[in-house]
């Protein structure tokens, strides 16, 4: 089994951290000539204050606490870097907020457009356009800076690309939110589409259920009337034996068609395409359909491919109606698949327990568990979620807490033929 691809760092680092980083290292740009470096050019004007350093800490800090506030409050978190940048670049002695600090502006922009809804995207556009223009005012007002020179000229200079780099922030983040609601469309008409096919799939082992149904009927009527008037006795076990199976396939088609008719309520009828009725599906073999006594076949051949499987059986076991047993046969196939795909471990335990009202499916391993690739890839959970609510049961998958993952499905059982 190949070893899942690790995921990239832009997508691993959270945006909060990345317009931090942003900040911080514009700041160290801004205060690299005061601080006295080797190779680093050193600046003929006075260094910063001990006040001044405070008010860079300061504003350090907010920068920080802005990068953790950007994911839950993103326009506190853009604004809380304007107003450090405000503080800090007076501080520092530049004229301009520098470019890295004015990038992590725009991380924040492109995170909120990307994020968040109209009124929230118009206000982080609002606040990433007016931040120099707002410095320059507050330059203006304040007579800043303390120690260089400075003009009207200078403090609205780079506007114009800070501008720019704005919009190119809006409209990345603006992609990558058409990308993600385009995405989750594609997700929910995926998952429609396997709930669909997965119905028709369900329609057509219910069918071959039925024509087997049908011909064991068909040969026991034919069996009752040559022996009517010889031996009554063996007519009429035949006749119970029609009787017996007419009903438990009439009580399987009425609650599969009772679900199926919820998803066609817009008219479309499953498998309505093609020339006929048998049209694009491929032929069957007439029998029995598989059931829950193919278990242990199943878990040997599982077993052979490498994962072991152990049986466990429960209560008395006995015969089910057709459908349960098709779909409790099919639901440990599924979680069993889903254990050699994705658990990456060697052994898992199935467990059929016959109840009076209900048979329960169990399944689990000591595998990866919540570290593993989603089970519902493939859709095999979404299957498995249609198999049990068409018979009104209830499954539950989930990582166990020591350690793997767990499938437990429970399947009421019907009333037997001759209850009133």
């Amino acid at each position: 089994m190949s070893a899942s691809p690790p995921v990239p760092l832009v997508r691993s680092a959270a945006p909060g951290a990345w317009a931090a980083a942003s900040w911080c290292l514009g700041m160290a740009v801004a205060a690299r000539a005061h601080l006295g470096l080797p190779l680093m050019p050193t600046s003929a004007f006075p260094g910063p204050t001990p006040w001044d350093w405070l008010v860079i800490a300061a504003a350090l800090g907010g920068a920080l606490c802005a990068g953790r506030l950007l994911r839950g409050r993103p326009l506190t978190a853009l604004t809380l870097l304007i107003a450090c940048s405000y503080a800090a670049t007076p501080a520092v002695g530049e004229v301009a907020i520098t470019f890295l600090q004015y990038a992590a502006v725009d991380i924040a922009l492109g995170f909120v457009v990307a994020t968040r809804g109209a009124r929230a995207r118009a206000a982080a556009c609002v606040l990433a356009l007016c931040a120099l223009p707002g410095f320059a005012v507050l330059r203006q007002i304040l007579g800043l800076p303390f120690r260089l020179p400075h003009s009207t000229e200078s403090s609205w200079s780079g506007w114009q690309a800070y501008c720019l780099l704005a919009a190119v922030a809006w409209l990345i983040g603006d992609s990558v939110r058409r990308t993600r609601v385009y995405t989750e469309r594609l997700g929910a008409q995926a998952t429609a589409q396997a709930v669909t096919a997965e119905r028709l799939r369900i329609a057509r082992e219910m069918h071959d259920t039925v024509a087997h149904s049908i011909g064991i009927i068909a040969l026991q009527a034919g069996a009752a009337a040559r022996v009517a008037q010889t031996q009554p006795a063996r007519a009429r076990e035949a006749m119970v034996a029609v009787e017996t199976a007419g009903r438990e396939t009439l009580a399987g088609l009425r609650r599969l068609l009772g679900a199926l008719r919820e998803s066609d309520a817009d008219g479309t009828a499953p498998g309505g395409s093609g020339d006929g009725p048998g049209a694009g599906r491929e032929t069957v073999p007439l029998g029995p359909a598989a059931g829950l006594a193919d278990v242990d076949r199943l878990a040997a051949t599982t077993t052979a491919a490498g994962v072991r499987v152990d049986v466990r059986w429960r209560g008395e076991r006995r015969a089910l109606p057709p459908d349960i047993d098709l779909s409790a046969f099919r639901i440990v196939q599924e979680a069993v698949t889903n254990v050699v795909r994705h658990a990456d471990t060697g052994s898992c335990a199935v467990t059929v327990e016959y109840r009076d009202e209900e048979v329960v499916i169990g399944v689990e391993d000591e595998g990866r568990g919540s570290a593993a690739p989603p089970r519902g890839a493939g859709y095999g959970l979404v299957g498995m979620r249609e198999r049990v609510a068409l018979l009104h049961g209830e499954l539950r998958a989930a990582p166990r807490p020591e350690g793997g993952f767990r499938v437990t499905a429970r399947l009421p059982l019907p009333a037997p033929a001759g209850a009133r």
